[in-house]
């Protein structure tokens, strides 16, 4: 029978809940000690030691830990207890870079690899982590399919992996990615090496389908109660969202996220309220990595209130005291949803997720299945229109990499942005291509005059200058080939800022001096097999029709969950992931709902006793019995029977009401 341990009383597994035990006290005392030393933590909370006891042990462990549980304290404590690096799969940058400088802050060796590194980085990064007693490598999962990282991965001495974001290996999920897949070849490298999988949400089917993707030896979880018993769950009908949105933040005070559908609507709804002297910025992928981190410290330190996003913010961002997280349009996912809420009252004081929902979201929200899963013949269409983009001849295109530049792609073929996006995710799927999405691409240089020409220069200037002599100092090969520089790096070595360094390279370029191709966010088409007959395409149901059925499957679910008015929202919530929860919150827009409604119509005491004196008349009833033909909540009905029974007007038998004879 598999081990399944829990964090509750509870199991949604149905199988033997098991108590947690260490087979080695001395690791438990040493797990707590690291976590004293680093952290300053007296003892752990909630499934933590559990989760951390099992990977100690060498256990393949899948832990379910709602945002805000602590994940990162799981996989970081064992780590410094055993003996190797820690690699830690991740796709969210942001979150790499801040847990790296958090490790470096407590005088622990880290470091990462992400998209936008160039090569010679990589490969520093990697040969420090083979020599350098380093203890973490932080990697996003689509540089794990690199050549130069599985040469020297067998050279590591790897002591655990950590998947963080796990549910994204899974293609019964909301957010599954491809490069995923990749980390159970890794495992395959190293064997005996134990794998710590992470998620804040996850089904019992996804939670069973990581298990298998990852090779576990054995299925073994442990599940931390996702209930949030501070946060209440709000959906406040209206066709008029931005006027409630301003009525909430003015009567709200404190720290606030509102997530948007588009990049268009995080600007148009940071204007409103800054027009409305309440401080926002607006936050989406297409911003460069200094622009997100100025607006997310700024947000962080108080310095505006409100952040407007789309789901590109959030994961990874530890915020404690945001007080409210607004949805101005519904995700397309109770798991999306469940996420992003949850950055709310991280810090356990009283905190409200609220869904702003119109009639017309439920057309919006169904129209994004047609958009998610266009028809097979457009995908098709699409694929062959791509050939046409590129040029490409029948045969050809095996290994090619190619820029992607989708507004261009739709303006040549007459097509929509959105439904081509998924329509390149689904040819993914089907193993014909390989489409990155937007990647960040590390800016490139060349001179194009020889080096003997370069006394030229002299004359425009000290800074200029400058800037040259340190670009010959730092990079070789400038004038055979596209060399990849890193302009903050040039900026610190010539004390001039980035902005000064773009600037000058520019008016290098107009000048045909230089070839300057800077830094941009640029999607890749590579193509994973040679180009073939649209026709003889074939995409199975695995990958659309299966998939299809579960995305609406999770669409129906999230409009359920809006237009519900008699259910309590976290019970809800709770069940969707698999987990019974026979309370209702008492917060939840329903739950305060149905308090007011039974209010207005309780009978006075006396009415009361009356009533239920006429119904043990009749006949006997159990309390629930009694309950049930009552319009009373179950408090109220709780005091009247023991007032009855002290008074000796009712009497129990067998746990059965009847009348005192």
């Amino acid at each position: 029978m598999p081990e399944i341990r829990t964090g509750t009383s509870s199991s949604f597994f149905n199988f033997t809940i098991m108590p947690a035990q260490s087979d080695n006290s001395q690791l438990s005392t040493l797990n707590a000690q690291l976590l004293k030393q680093y952290w300053g933590y007296d003892s752990f909370r909630g499934i933590q030691e559990e989760i951390i006891n099992s990977i100690s042990e060498n256990k393949d462990t899948l832990g379910l830990m709602p945002t805000g549980g602590g994940k990162s304290i799981t996989f970081q404590v064992p780590a410094l207890a055993k003996d190797g690096l820690c690699l830690v799969i991740t796709p969210l940058i942001a979150l790499m870079k801040d847990q790296v400088q958090n490790l470096r802050k407590r005088g622990i060796k880290a470091l990462s690899i992400y998209s936008g590194m160039n090569r010679q980085d990589i490969i520093t990064t990697l040969e420090n982590c083979i020599f350098g007693n380093y203890k973490f490598l932080y990697i996003s999962p689509e540089r794990l399919d690199t050549e130069i990282f599985r040469t020297k991965l067998r050279k590591m001495k790897v002591s655990m992996i950590t998947v963080d974001e796990s549910h994204c290996i899974s293609q019964w999920g909301y957010d599954f990615r491809p490069a995923y897949l990749k980390i159970a070849e890794i495992r395959e490298l190293l064997p005996d090496v134990p794998v710590l999988a992470l998620t804040a949400t996850a089904t019992p089917e996804v939670v069973k389908d990581i298990q298998a993707r990852l090779h576990f030896r054995r299925e073994n979880v442990f599940r931390m109660s996702f209930e949030r018993s501070n946060l209440a769950y709000i959906v406040r009908k209206t066709d008029n969202k931005t006027g409630e949105l301003l009525h909430i933040l003015r009567n709200m005070p404190g720290s606030a996220i509102v997530y948007v559908r588009n990049r268009r609507r995080t600007k148009e709804i940071t204007e409103l309220l800054n027009n409305e002297d309440i401080t926002a910025d607006f936050y989406h992928a297409g911003l460069d990595d200094a622009t997100k981190d100025i607006r997310q410290h700024r947000w962080q330190s108080g310095g505006s209130r409100v952040m407007v996003a789309t789901n590109a913010f959030g994961m990874g961002i530890d915020k404690p005291d945001v007080r409210i997280v607004i949805h101005m349009d519904l995700p397309d996912s109770i798991e999306a949803y469940f996420q992003e809420a949850g950055r709310a009252g991280r810090d356990g004081q009283k905190a409200y997720a609220v869904i702003l929902y119109a009639k017309a979201d439920k057309t919006t929200l169904h129209k994004r299945i047609p958009d998610t899963f266009p028809e097979k013949e457009y995908i098709k269409d699409v694929y062959e229109h791509l050939q046409y983009y590129y040029q490409m001849a029948m045969g050809d295109g095996l290994d090619c990499v190619r820029e992607f530049n989708i507004e261009d792609f739709c303006r040549k073929f007459k097509y929509f942005p959105v439904p081509v996006d998924s329509a390149l995710k689904i040819l993914t799927q089907a193993g014909y291509l390989e489409y990155t999405g937007e990647q960040d691409n590390t800016s490139r240089l060349l001179f194009t005059i020889q080096r003997d020409e370069l006394y030229r220069l002299r004359e425009m200037g000290d800074d200029m200058d400058k800037l040259i002599q340190t670009v010959l100092r730092s990079y070789t090969g400038v004038f055979t080939d596209y060399t990849y520089i890193n302009e903050d790096s040039l900026a610190i070595r010539t004390g001039l800022t980035r902005r000064q360094i773009y600037e000058q390279l520019v008016h290098l370029a107009k000048l045909r001096i230089v070839s300057y191709i800077p830094r941009k966010k640029t999607p890749y088409i590579i193509y994973t097999r040679e180009r073939i007959e649209a026709q003889l395409i074939h995409i199975s149901p695995e990958i659309y029709e299966e998939r299809k059925a579960r995305y609406e499957t999770r669409i129906n679910a999230m409009l359920e969950y809006v237009t519900n008015d008699t259910l309590c929202r976290s019970r809800m919530l709770l069940d969707y992931f698999g987990e019974k929860n026979e309370h209702n919150c008492g917060q939840c827009d329903t739950c305060i709902g149905l308090r007011k409604q039974t209010a207005t119509c309780q009978p006075d005491r006396e009415e009361l006793y009356e009533k239920i004196h006429e119904i043990l008349s009749g006949a006997p009833q159990t309390p629930a019995g009694l309950l049930e033909q009552l319009p009373i909540e179950k408090e109220l009905l709780t005091e009247a029977l023991h007032r009855l029974l002290d008074e000796g007007k009712i009497i129990v038998v067998d746990g059965i009401l009847q009348i005192k004879k």
